[in-house]
């Protein structure tokens, strides 16, 4: 299958190794030149506990050099979601599949106005990378993947992607239930993102003090009852422990909003804790903790953006 990841990241980068590992025909497209030459001279480099693996695979910073592909994953930043619309587009052919994977809410619908709701699967993931510099990514957990039609109708597709995603050692589940997907993950990242982005810590002390835990409890007890008053089926009963899980699996990954502060970039705070506030205030669900941590991110940015 020929692949196009838009987003070349840390997690971009990993779902792009992985699947160039298991034969598939994989472009990388990232806006970050000095990364794109890296890997076009000297393969991507997968680093985990055990070795350091070298993979060859295509990657540009232009769409044009791509042409027509069987499956587009979109990584960027929510923020980056109306641009990567736009240049997904040029990849279509006509059956093409586009399939997003980022963090907080909205992505898919900005995807489907631009590309139509048929084409769009939605899908969270607990697999975890860190970007450690251009051409290097390390592994920073395992964890299923799980994708489903956003249109809610059949989708020939999901099974193929699953069985290629499988292929490449990322374990994925296609599932019914997308809205309740994509909430499931924002609430596993309110539990951790901010957090982890304001202490400097990597996402497996996020349970290792009293202080940290009662910060995790109160921001997704808000978050639960958001969704709760949205109507969304959640799967779980206890999102603390879920959290506490998902730390724990990927205990040594410093999670993407800390990357972002500690590079100095945009952070997806609007999408995740604030995507909690913004919510809140439209169904009358009070969200203080939630509202704490946006704002102190954003003071947080500001220090290095303005």
């Amino acid at each position: 299958m020929k692949i196009a990841i838009i987003g070349a990241g840390a997690m971009g980068s990993l779902f792009g190794g992985r699947l160039a590992q298991a034969g598939e025909d994989v472009w990388l497209l990232d806006v970050w030149e000095e990364h794109v030459a890296a890997i076009q001279a000297h393969g991507l480099t997968l680093v985990d506990t055990t070795a350091e693996t070298s993979i060859r695979l295509n990657a540009t910073t232009q769409a044009d050099d791509i042409g027509p592909v069987d499956l587009v994953i979109i990584f960027v930043k929510s923020y980056a979601t109306p641009d990567a619309a736009q240049t997904a587009a040029a990849l279509l052919g006509p059956a093409t599949t586009v399939l997003t994977l980022q963090n907080g809410l909205g992505n898919a619908e900005t995807l489907a106005k631009v590309l139509g709701a048929e084409r769009v699967v939605v899908g969270t993931t607990a697999m975890g990378a860190t970007l450690l510099g251009p051409g290097r990514i390390k592994c920073g957990g395992q964890g299923p993947t799980h994708i489903g039609s956003f249109s809610g109708g059949a989708n020939p597709r999901l099974h193929d992607i699953a069985t290629i995603f499988a292929r490449a050692g990322i374990h994925t589940v296609v599932d019914s239930n997308v809205t309740a997907l994509v909430w499931s993950k924002l609430i596993i990242n309110v539990g951790i993102n901010a957090i982890t982005a304001l202490t400097g810590i990597p996402n497996g002390q996020v349970m290792a003090s009293a202080e940290t835990r009662e910060l995790v409890r109160l921001a997704v007890a808000e978050a639960v009852a958001v969704a709760r008053a949205s109507g969304i089926p959640l799967p779980h009963t206890n999102y603390f422990d879920q959290v506490a899980t998902v730390a724990q699996a990927t205990r040594d990954n410093r999670s993407s909003m800390l990357q972002d502060v500690t590079n100095r970039r945009r952070t997806e705070i609007d999408a995740i804790n604030g995507a909690i506030v913004a919510a809140g205030k439209r169904l009358g669900v009070p969200t203080p903790v939630n509202e704490t941590l946006t704002l102190l991110i954003k003071t947080l940015e500001q220090t290095y953006l303005s």
